[in-house]
């Protein structure tokens, strides 16, 4: 049966892929940010389910309103400082969005009797991975301002899970890519530097492995999660269950690009924009998410990487990459 859904962090990279699959599934939206893109002002402009309103999660007043407004059925939270080095750089901002907008958005919901959000939350909660596949079980250890940011995140959900009957779901996803990927980090790199037959040299982290998901197959674990009638559990894993290597993810641009010459050292542990060592990282197990939600990814790397590649070559036919 198809519902209405306010999407929090809808004109982000993920959220305006969330906002158009539940289109396409029958649903309403309700799409909110800071400001409303271009992208998602367009297909307001052709989709009447499509609702798009500019509000800061940090403005009590404005959350409520779209709550009294709107009178959505359940929530996806996708709303947040995205990102290790983002996080790090703006500290504060990061506490204030990620964990103050969480708890006004928690506010307006049981305020308004909305039940259901499924939080976008992610692999950094875990901090160093303690072997090379980790369930949902695994400590919740982060390293990083950004997973302590969304750790917290997923706590409050808690409490008001048990105070106040929300179900707040967190669904914990791995480095998520994609065509026009926002951040400049691979693979996006490696595929620009290919496409524009540039060798690229990236001289650290060729060892790390770390479970790389497609951005299709994360919406689609999402929408399972918003979907299932009832859970048993609050948190799920949606990635791959494999963790290639960096220097296994230049090999996939290599063999999609004839002539690509993009290599990865192993000159230290990798640093995240050269800055911030990297937490240890491998596999999600997402057994949990196969069971109870029929969660099956579609994108193993290599397959991820030639669509990513498609929709890279296309955009740059009329435009220059940027």
């Amino acid at each position: 049966m198809a519902k209405t859904i306010l999407v929090t962090g809808a004109c982000g990279w993920l959220g305006t892929a969330i906002v158009a699959a539940l289109l396409k599934q029958g649903d309403a939206v309700v799409a909110t940010d800071l400001a409303v893109s271009p992208p998602i002002a367009a297909l307001a402009a052709q989709e009447p389910r499509l609702t798009a309103i500019a509000a800061d999660l940090g403005e009590w007043h404005q959350i409520m309103r779209l709550f009294e407004a709107h009178r959505p059925e359940a929530v996806i939270h996708a709303a947040a400082i995205v990102g290790v080095i983002q996080a790090a750089d703006i500290p504060i901002k990061a506490q204030r969005v990620n964990v103050e907008g969480s708890i006004n958005l928690f506010e307006a919901m049981r305020l308004n009797g909305v039940k259901r959000v499924v939080h976008i939350s992610t692999e950094e909660t875990y901090g160093d991975f303690l072997s090379p596949v980790i369930d949902e079980d695994h400590p919740q250890k982060p390293l990083s301002i950004y997973g302590l940011t969304k750790l917290a995140a997923e706590h409050y959900g808690r409490v008001y899970s048990r105070n106040h009957g929300l179900e707040c779901i967190n669904v914990r996803t791995c480095w998520v890519y994609g065509p026009h990927l926002p951040r400049l980090r691979m693979p996006r790199t490696f595929v620009e530097a290919a496409l524009r037959g540039e060798p690229f040299h990236q001289p650290e982290g060729g060892n790390l492995a770390v479970d790389q998901v497609y951005i299709d197959d994360t919406v689609a674990g999402v929408l399972l999660a918003l979907d299932k009638p009832q859970h048993r559990y609050d948190a799920y894993n949606i990635a791959t269950g494999v963790a290639p290597t960096l220097r296994d993810t230049a090999e996939a641009v290599n063999r999609a690009i004839p002539g690509a010459k993009i290599t990865v050292g192993d000159n230290g542990p990798y640093r995240l924009d050269g800055k911030i060592l990297s937490a240890v990282k491998g596999a999600l197990d997402i057994s949990r998410a196969r069971t109870e939600l029929g969660y099956v990814p579609r994108y193993d790397l290599q397959r991820g990487i030639e669509a990513t590649i498609a929709a890279t070559r296309e955009r740059m036919t009329g435009n220059s990459l940027s």
